[in-house]
């Protein structure tokens, strides 16, 4: 059986091995611009979805691929037939699951991506932008001004920055002030914030299916329900009541101080995926558990 499955991973070898020789390069110059243009479309594509929750559709049928593949190569008889049949409905579903994403390639095709994270800002970088949010807070709450900001992560929100007003202006306590004034167009939406640029305003975001008491508003909802999808940090600002609540990893806590929203956003904010480590991890867990306990006096 062994030489058996060696034969059949061979085979596949040389039937990569034939496609490579058959694109001729000798006599045909253009096949170096085909592969590299195939190789453009492909990240192309990927760009574009990268920025959008269908990524994880994307990854879904790559792994659906990979064991497609396997099974042709073990001849697996009941995978291949199960997947024969799959395959069908999985290209009429890719075109309707997509279609967002399909559109927007065919025509924003060469726009430019926005950062939409805060990966790239240095350690004193991040601390003026967390210091700039808390003061925005800090003052919509003492104004009794309703506020929704939402601090983009890894998650893609490009869905949600749809939804609103592109601004891609650089962040200022005063542009956030004015946003959120009860008299400007965009006061009721979200500001979706990435590094050091407000990205767009006016955002609308889906609210939380999990049932909360009744004194909770609607864009304590909406914080929910972002965090529930994403890895985004939501900050809320009470309209009726002037508190500060923060929402993350489907968690909603509410009236938190100035300083404790500073320290949340913190903790989480200079976590880095490559290099996360157990300590930090504890630290934004003793956090969320303090402002639990607060919010439970």
């Amino acid at each position: 059986m062994g030489d058996e499955l060696g034969g059949k991973i061979l085979g596949a070898s040389d039937q990569v091995t034939n496609f490579w020789l058959n694109l001729n390069f000798k006599n045909n110059p253009f096949a170096v611009l085909d592969i590299l243009l195939v190789a453009l479309i492909i990240y192309w594509g990927y760009l574009l979805i990268k920025e959008t929750r269908a990524i994880r559709i994307f990854y879904g049928i790559l792994m659906l691929a990979l064991v497609m593949l396997l099974g042709q190569v073990l001849q697996l008889s009941a995978i291949n037939f199960v997947l024969k049949y799959l395959v069908t409905m999985i290209l009429v579903a890719i075109p309707i699951v997509f279609q967002p994403e399909l559109r927007a390639f065919l025509e924003k095709l060469g726009r430019a991506r926005i950062v939409t994270d805060f990966t790239h800002l240095r350690k004193s970088e991040l601390d003026l932008v967390v210091d700039d949010i808390v003061k925005s807070a800090k003052l919509l709450a003492k104004n009794k001004t309703g506020a929704l900001i939402v601090l983009a992560q890894k998650t893609g929100l490009k869905d949600f920055i749809e939804t609103g007003i592109r601004l891609d202006s650089k962040l200022t306590p005063e542009l956030l002030l004015t946003i959120f004034h009860p008299k400007t167009p965009l006061h009721d939406g979200a500001v979706i914030i990435g590094g050091n640029k407000v990205i767009a305003a006016g955002c609308t975001l889906p609210l939380s299916e999990d049932q909360f008491d009744y004194s909770i508003g609607t864009r304590h909802r909406a914080a929910a329900g972002l965090s529930e999808q994403t890895d985004a940090v939501i900050i809320v600002v009470s309209e009726e009541r002037g508190t500060i609540s923060v929402a993350y990893n489907g968690q909603l806590s509410r009236e938190v101080s100035p300083k404790e929203l500073e320290d949340f956003i913190l903790a989480i904010l200079h976590q880095k995926p490559s290099n996360k480590t157990k300590d930090e991890n504890l630290e934004v867990k003793k956090l969320e558990e303090e402002i639990k306990k607060d919010d439970a006096k």
